[in-house]
C-alpha cells in the first residue's frame, strides 16, 4: 500500500489538471447520452447497435458494466501517468510544469567486466554503487595475478573469475604476416613499431571445440544489466575471451548494455594507425555484437605529454570523421561532448584520463630507471562516465 501511494504521489502537481480532464470527459460522455438516445427514438439504426449498446442486458445492469469499465480504464490511464515526473516550473501559481518519462529500478545494476588487470583495478570502485561486480579475467592470464592485486584493495562486491580452467594461450597474426605471442612483447620492440594485428588465434593444440568454461562466467553474463568490454589492451585483454564460442554466444544473447571503454593511445605492434571504428570492428568481428555505447577519451592531451608517447610510437585513438555513420544523436548529458554513431556504437566523449608520474626502468639496463608523465584511465572518471550511461535508460 505504501508503494502505491509513494508512485501515485508523483502525480501531486496534475491534481488540477487530471480533475479538470475528468471532468470534461463526464460532461463529454453526458453528451453523447443524450446523442445516443436522441437517435434511438428518431432513427432506426443496423441491428448490430443492439449488441454494441448492450441492449439485452437489463438498462440498470448496463450503467452499472459501463460505469466499472470507464474506472477500470480511467485507473489504469492514472497508474501509467503515474510513471511520470511532473516537477513544476516556477513556484507561483501558474500552472508551467515540465513532464519527465522515468523507468523505475528497483535495485542496483549487476555488472561484468572483460578487460586486462590494471582495468579491473580502475573500474573496481564501480563496486560501491552496483549489487554485484564480475571481472572475468582473459584467458591467458593466471588468475592468481589478479587475486593478489585486488589484495591491496578492499572491493565490494567484486569477483574475479577466470573463464576456462585450462591453460590457454593465444597469438597474433601481424599484417606483415609474422605471427608473435603477447609474451613477445611487440609493444616494446622498436621492430614492430609501425606494424598491428590483423588476426587473433588460440595458439598450439588447443581447439575451439575442447574449451571447458566455468559455469560462473555464463551465468554472471546471462544475469548482468550492464557489460563493460575494457580498458585495456584490445587484443591482449579484450579479444582472447571472444574466441570462446560458449561465451561469444553468452555476449550476443545477453540484453545487457554494453560498454567499450576504448583505449587513449595506440599500442605499437598492435594497434598502430587504429581510429576508435577500427577497434569497435575488431569487437564486432570476434564478438559477433557491436558495442552500445563506446567510451573515448575526449580530453586535451599536453603537448610534452604527446611528445613522449610520440618518442614511444604511440598516437592518441581518436574518431576519424570520414568513418561517421550518424552525427544525428543528441548529447544529453553535461558531461558528454558530441556523440556519433559509428560502427552501430554510440560514442560518448568524455574526460576520462589523468596524467601520472610514473618510474619506468629500461630493458636494456634494468639499473636505469625515470620518471615520465603518462596518461592512465581515471578510476572516478571512468566511473562516473558509465553511470551517466546507465541513467539515459534502455
Amino acid at each position: 500500500m505504501l508503494g502505491i501511494r509513494r508512485r501515485l504521489a508523483t502525480l501531486e502537481h496534475l491534481v488540477k489538471p487530471l480533475a479538470l480532464a475528468f471532468l470534461g470527459c463526464a460532461i463529454l460522455a453526458l453528451g453523447l447520452g443524450y446523442l445516443l438516445t436522441y437517435l434511438y427514438r428518431t432513427l432506426t439504426l443496423p441491428p448490430i447497435f443492439y449488441y454494441l449498446t448492450l441492449q439485452f442486458v437489463p438498462q440498470m445492469w448496463r450503467g452499472v458494466l459501463f460505469l466499472l469499465v470507464g474506472v477500470g480504464t480511467l485507473s489504469a490511464g492514472v497508474w501509467s501517468l503515474s510513471n511520470k515526473v511532473v516537477i513544476p516550473i516556477n513556484n507561483d501559481d501558474r500552472n508551467d510544469e515540465v513532464l519527465l518519462d522515468y523507468r523505475r529500478v528497483d535495485r542496483m545494476p549487476r555488472v561484468v567486466v572483460l578487460s586486462g588487470g590494471p582495468g579491473m583495478l580502475v573500474l573496481a570502485s564501480l563496486g560501491r554503487t552496483v549489487e554485484s561486480m564480475t571481472c572475468v579475467t582473459p584467458i591467458q592470464d593466471p588468475v592468481e595475478y589478479y587475486y593478489r592485486a585486488s589484495s591491496l584493495f578492499n572491493f565490494e562486491k567484486v569477483v574475479f573469475v577466470v573463464p576456462t580452467p585450462q591453460p590457454i594461450q593465444v597469438s597474433f597474426v601481424l599484417d606483415n604476416g609474422q605471427r608473435v605471442r603477447p609474451n613477445d612483447r611487440v609493444s616494446q620492440n622498436d621492430a614492430f613499431a609501425q606494424r598491428y594485428v590483423v588476426d587473433v588465434q588460440l595458439d598450439g593444440e588447443t581447439t575451439v571445440d575442447t574449451i571447458l568454461v566455468t559455469r560462473m562466467t555464463i551465468e554472471s553474463i546471462a544475469a548482468a544489466d550492464v557489460i563493460v568490454l575494457g580498458p585495456g589492451s584490445l587484443f591482449e585483454s579484450i579479444i582472447p575471451n571472444l574466441l570462446i564460442p560458449e561465451i561469444r554466444q553468452a555476449l550476443m544473447q545477453s540484453r545487457a548494455k554494453k560498454i567499450y571503454i576504448c583505449s587513449i593511445m595506440t599500442e605499437p605492434g598492435l594497434t598502430s594507425g587504429f581510429t576508435v571504428a577500427d577497434h569497435v570492428r575488431q569487437i564486432v568481428r570476434y564478438g559477433g555484437f557491436a558495442p552500445d555505447y563506446v567510451l573515448v577519451n575526449a580530453q586535451r592531451i599536453d603537448t610534452d605529454v604527446q611528445r613522449i608517447y610520440a618518442a614511444a610510437n604511440q598516437t592518441p585513438v581518436y574518431l576519424a570523421p570520414e568513418e561517421y555513420e550518424e552525427t544525428v544523436v543528441q548529447a544529453i548529458d553535461r558531461d558528454a561532448g558530441s556523440e556519433v554513431v559509428v560502427e552501430g556504437a554510440v560514442v560518448v566523449e568524455a574526460d576520462l584520463a589523468t596524467a601520472v608520474v610514473q618510474l619506468t626502468a629500461s630493458l636494456d639496463d634494468p639499473g636505469k630507471s625515470r620518471t615520465v608523465r603518462v596518461l592512465r584511465h581515471d578510476p572516478d572518471k571512468v566511473a562516473a562516465a558509465i553511470r551517466n550511461i546507465l541513467r539515459r535508460g534502455t
